[in-house]
């Protein structure tokens, strides 16, 4: 059956009786694989061929194996574009159906293949020009999230009442955006030892970045970033002539989005905050060992631990449901906006971000808030549950890497075996997920190309077959 015959099938089903008594067997029962054909993939990987192949020969379920066979490849196949650049691997990076790198979504997108690039080595050079290009971004600009391949390029948002420049796709500053690069870079280099990367052009980047931290903790003035869009949308501006609602200085780094690029409300966002804390230890290592600058290694370090001590003492909050929790996000003078967001970073995801133990207590309460109706963005039907937010601007609107997050950070196979069980159905018969989905018509989605959410999935599906393959055949 083609997309459009399955959509008019599911409009004149409910979502309830159509997910729950029906199988999506019943309309592709061949799951013909959904990928480009081997020509027009963009980027080809051996060691990612023989991943999908095992996975396929091991899975009895062949709804999940067709879907980790369009999804897991996702990335490599439609939206890499690996070259050289003075010598060096470049690799540009877009989101899907936006012709524009995001920082976060192209370390997020490249980053469930570090596991294989030891003994790939094209994929290895592809993943370096990943981490290349992002240090040229953040030298760019360290307060865009966005950036266009054509540096002369400008774009949809050259109104922006910010500090906007030719090859900036959008400028929104969200703390997350200068932590994900980090974040490849070090585990990049933990996996490979290959240190030609971290040359002095990417210690320009970490500079960069610890001077973005350190002004946006807002000792001693606002600092020189401001933001503001003629927009309909709320969560597209900032109030306050564009550098968001006053905080009180404690420690904590102001981030001005989050990483749904929404405009906070109270400008300490905490998961970012835990990001950053992590971040900050993992860029102090790097230049200690690689750059051997001890003194950029110590600035780096102390203000890792100055966010961590702020964290401690202004992110958790007492709940009335769940007891001490962390806030999602603060102001330093003792309000706290009680929520989280699909996105990640967030408080659900700290454990996949190294940010956290899932065993710790506060994490733990946490979590039973955040996946409960307690929190003003959880989702629950018959069809599935989790969590979504306001970027998509309608509610009831489940976002599939929510649900992702709670598997990758579950320790309970039954919570997994769900997960995997409302993915799974939430794909509307398109063979990939999506930005967000309707909690009681699957078939109603928004964004039919977002890389991130397919490429994590895989990321998902790959560690549950190595860890749990039982829940995969269940």
């Amino acid at each position: 059956m083609n997309r459009n015959k399955f959509l008019k099938s599911a409009a004149l089903l409910s979502g309830a009786v159509f997910m729950n008594d029906l199988s999506f067997a019943a309309f592709d029962a061949d799951f013909i694989s959904k990928r480009p054909p081997l020509a027009k993939r963009n980027f080809q990987s051996k060691a990612i061929e023989e991943a999908i192949k095992k996975f396929k020969a091991g899975v009895k379920n062949k709804e999940l194996a067709y879907l980790f066979e369009n999804c897991f490849p996702n990335t490599l196949d439609t939206t890499v574009f690996h070259s050289e650049k003075d010598g060096k691997p470049d690799t540009y990076v877009i989101t899907g159906d936006i012709d524009a790198m995001w920082l976060r979504d192209s370390c997020a997108q490249v980053w469930p293949y570090l596991s294989f690039i030891k003994k790939d080595l094209p994929l290895q050079k592809l993943v370096a020009g990943v981490i290349n290009r992002q240090a040229f971004c953040v030298i760019k600009d360290p307060y865009a999230n966005a950036f266009y391949k054509d540096q002369s390029q400008v774009g949809e948002w050259k109104s922006d009442f910010t500090d906007m420049k030719p090859g900036v796709h959008e400028r929104k500053w969200e703390i997350d955006s200068l932590c994900y690069p980090i974040r490849l870079a070090h585990k990049y280099w933990q996996i490979t030892g290959d240190v030609k990367p971290f040359d002095d052009h990417w210690k320009q980047s970490i500079i960069s970045i610890l001077k973005v931290f350190k002004e946006q903790q807002r000792k001693e003035n606002l600092g020189s970033y401001h933001f503001q869009r003629s927009a309909s949308t709320p969560t597209d501006t900032v109030p306050m002539g564009g550098y968001g609602f006053p905080v009180k200085p404690v420690g904590l780094i102001c981030s001005i989005f989050r990483p749904s690029d929404d405009a906070t409300i109270y400008p300490y966002l905490i998961p970012s905050n835990f990001f950053a804390a992590v971040s900050l230890k993992q860029a102090s290592e790097m230049v200690r060992t690689i750059s051997k600058d001890y003194s950029l290694a110590d600035d780096l370090k102390n203000l890792g631990l100055e966010v961590e001590q702020a964290l401690k003492k202004y992110a958790i909050v007492k709940h009335p449901f769940a007891g001490d929790i962390y806030a999602f996000e603060v102001d330093g003078y003792g309000n706290s906006n009680m929520m989280d967001d699909a996105n990640i970073p967030s408080l659900l995801a700290l454990p996949y971000l190294d940010a956290i133990s899932v065993s710790d207590p506060v994490y733990q309460n946490t979590r039973k808030f955040v996946l409960s109706e307690n929190n003003p963005y959880f989702y629950k039907s018959s069809i599935a549950e989790g969590i979504g937010g306001p970027h998509v601007q309608k509610p009831d609107m489940i976002w599939p890497l929510s649900i992702i997050a709670r598997g990758l950070t579950s320790t309970d196979e039954a919570e997994i075996k769900l997960c995997i069980q409302m993915l799974q159905k939430s794909h509307a018969g398109t063979g990939f997920m999506h930005e967000s989905f309707n909690k009681d018509n699957p078939a109603d989605f928004t964004r039919k190309w977002f890389a991130w959410a397919n490429t994590i999935f895989g990321e998902f599906l790959w560690k549950v077959y190595q860890e749990k393959p039982h829940l995969l055949n269940a």
